[in-house]
Order: C-alpha cells, then sequence, then structure tokens
C-alpha cells in the first residue's frame, strides 16, 4: 500500500512553491493621492512660522519719536499655499502679531503725552491675515526653493497698552504702570510689502499704510515709523 501513496505525496510537494508565490495584495505608491497633492512644491503645503522684525523709518514728527533697535515686531503664524504653476503661488498667512513701539524721552515727546519715563512703550497684539503671491525661480525639486513673495493684508488690534517705569518712590526700587483699552488707537490695520526667501529662511519688509491713532485726535498724536524689516524662520 505504501508506494500507492508516492504520487500523491510527490504532487502536494511540488504545488506547494505556486501556492506561496502567488500574489494576495498588490499596492501602487504612485496612487496615492496624498503624497501626490500634499508637499512644499505640490499642489497644496502649509508650515508654521515665526518672524522678527525691527520698526524702521522715521516719525511723523518729532514728538513720536521711538527707540530704534527696541521698537520691534513678533509674530507666530500659520502658512498655506496653493500652487498654480511651476513658478507661482497663492497663499495665505493667519497669525498673531505684537508690534511694540519704544518712545523716545526727549523734551519734544508728544505720544501719548509730554511726561517722560525712564522707559515707555506702547504695544498693540493683533490678529493678522495676509495673502500673497509667491514667484518662484531657480531649480528645485520637492522644495521650497527660492522665491519671491507680494504681500498684502490686514489686522484687528485685540488690545492696546501704554507701559512706563519710572524710578524709586515711597520705598520702591521702580514703579511700573500699564494703560489698557487705549481710545486713541485705531482697532484695524493693514499693510503691504514683499519677502524674499530660499527654503525656510526669509527676509521680510513691510510698510503700514493705516494710522496706529484715531483720525479724530487731530494733530495731537503724529504718526509713528512705518516700516518694519526683519527675518522669518519656518518649520517645513
Amino acid at each position: 500500500m505504501r508506494p500507492r501513496f508516492l504520487p500523491v505525496l510527490l504532487g502536494a510537494a511540488l504545488s506547494l512553491p505556486a501556492a506561496a508565490q502567488r500574489v494576495l495584495l498588490r499596492e501602487n505608491v504612485a496612487n496615492d493621492t496624498v503624497a501626490a497633492t500634499f508637499g512644499p512644491n505640490r499642489a497644496y503645503f502649509s508650515h508654521v512660522f515665526v518672524a522678527y522684525g525691527l520698526v524702521l523709518g522715521p516719525a511723523a514728527a518729532p514728538g513720536a519719536a521711538v527707540r530704534y533697535g527696541r521698537s520691534a515686531e513678533v509674530q507666530l503664524g500659520l502658512r498655506n499655499k496653493w500652487r498654480l504653476t511651476q513658478s507661482a503661488a497663492l497663499g495665505l498667512d493667519v497669525r498673531y502679531a505684537r508690534p511694540v513701539f519704544h518712545l523716545a524721552q526727549h523734551a519734544q515727546k508728544t505720544v501719548p503725552n509730554a511726561t517722560l519715563h525712564a522707559r515707555e512703550y506702547l504695544a498693540l497684539p493683533q490678529a493678522q491675515a495676509e495673502g500673497f503671491l509667491r514667484l518662484n525661480y531657480g531649480r528645485r525639486g520637492n522644495a521650497i526653493g527660492r522665491y519671491l513673495d507680494l504681500l498684502g493684508g490686514g489686522g484687528w488690534v485685540i488690545s492696546s497698552a501704554h507701559h512706563y517705569e519710572d524710578g524709586a518712590a515711597s520705598g520702591a526700587r521702580k514703579v511700573q504702570t500699564a494703560e489698557r483699552g487705549l481710545t486713541y488707537v485705531n482697532r484695524w490695520s493693514y499693510s503691504a510689502g514683499a519677502r524674499l526667501g530660499s527654503g525656510r529662511f526669509a527676509l521680510v519688509g513691510r510698510r503700514r499704510f493705516s494710522d496706529v491713532f484715531r483720525a479724530t485726535e487731530g494733530t495731537r498724536y503724529p504718526e509713528l515709523p512705518r516700516w518694519v524689516l526683519g527675518l522669518e524662520l519656518s518649520w517645513l
């Protein structure tokens, strides 16, 4: 009886490799739509960024002079970009910005009053949105590469504060005061500018066209400097 089983066993053994090589699932990575549409140089991309810029340019009058080097704006935001062509894209930034104007202390000072202090500044935190047109140049793969952005946007002043500090008084080494909810400050701002970048780094310049102070205040508050120039770092 034993020899009768040999052909059966041999047939079963020969069929095992064919079964082991049978394809149960096929997958084409190129058909992954997420990988094909999201990326630095693909149809859509978003990333977080931070920026720091110095306030530049002249004030409208000596009474609104600021301390350059200390007057600055800090930003934290999210950037969204939609590719139009290989060389052009549209984008929208939403961000938190905190411009601070450190006021120069001298006899001609008028903003927000003529009183002199050891240190004094206006802080105007804002929620901002800014659109941009991106023009790419140079060779690149799926990367940000080199680009020029044309910027335009605006913001809403979340809060306003006038901070000042004086010397010793009544046994204290210094006295700090904060006045909040300034009625003489505009609630809306708008600006335009340009951004020149390469990869995660960019040089950004903007000019504010709106006034910091309300028009109803007349000549009481001459306008503060309008330019900001700074650097930007992106998390890609």
